[in-house]
């Protein structure tokens, strides 16, 4: 479901202090568009913690993010945490280097000032699953963990169904591969073992229609798939990236689908 129309209270913006530093013309350009649509609250916070003060007391207003994905991820994380809270719609307006926007860019988010502005304004709010793990860490588009020599660069960087999920698993010919010594399950059910040379394990979230996807690349066979409503990888020690952000090493996690847990703006 999909909902638009007038902020009831208006907008919070929060301006990430990094979009202020790297791109003061961007969030100056964000800030009169979303000023000219719509009664807004600007908060320009200098630290984390002044980001989730003021993203607690919104009130009934809208919630619009002007800055890149760690932004965006730590807003939704702040939400995710908030007890009975019942509207967690955000909109990004996306300012920063296009290197620190592929979630962004995957989520069908506008890398345009003023396109996501407009978006914030006058666009449609579609529900969106969230992973979270058992350290409360989430994880709004996919994880992904790698066998490469390559795993800490930004491989991973474009979502767009399950072709798009296989590219990004595959190495380039220049890769050095390793084998993975972890399990795979899902919703408890083996689907790799830590006997199997597995190279690369992907998850991706949904847009609230179903179970998360998972893609376990195997050496010499073809990948192996399943549906989820919990992932658990164990082994090991590895690394992951979540929302292209390398976490770990850890041994074992696991990553718990919640449905429609949040929404977010895009264009009509």
């Amino acid at each position: 479901m999909s909902h638009a129309g007038a902020p009831v209270g208006g907008l919070l913006v929060l301006v990430d202090p990094v979009a202020r530093r790297l791109d003061g013309e961007s969030v100056r350009i964000a800030k009169d568009v979303l000023s000219a649509g719509a009664a807004t609250k600007i908060c320009l916070p200098d630290s984390q913690e002044e980001f989730a003060r003021a993203l607690a007391r919104r009130g009934h207003r809208r919630l619009v993010i002007v800055g890149d994905d760690r932004a965006l991820v730590r807003a939704v994380a702040l939400l995710h945490r908030e007890r009975g809270a019942v509207d967690r719609a955000v909109s990004l307006v996306p300012v920063g280097p296009a290197g620190s926007l592929a979630l962004a860019r995957s989520l069908g988010v506008p890398l345009s000032a003023v396109l996501g502005a407009r978006a914030a304004l006058d666009g449609v709010t579609r529900p969106r699953d969230l992973l979270v793990d058992d350290s409360d860490g989430v994880v709004l588009g996919g994880l992904r963990i790698s066998g490469t020599a390559d795993a800490a660069g930004p491989s991973a960087r474009r979502g767009g169904g399950y072709r798009s999920l296989l590219r990004t698993l595959l190495p380039g010919p220049a890769a050095v591969v390793h084998r993975l010594r972890v399990e795979v399950r899902v919703d408890g059910v083996v689907l790799a073992d830590v006997d199997q040379p597995v190279q690369d394990v992907a998850v991706r979230t949904g847009d609230g229609g179903g179970p998360a996807e998972v893609v376990v690349r195997v050496a010499g066979g073809a990948p192996l798939t399943g549906r989820a409503e919990a992932v658990t990888v164990s082994g090991a020690d590895f690394r992951y990236r979540a929302d292209h952000v390398l976490t770990g090493p850890v041994r074992r996690r696991t990553w718990t689908r919640h449905p429609a847990a949040w929404s977010l703006t895009l264009p009509r």
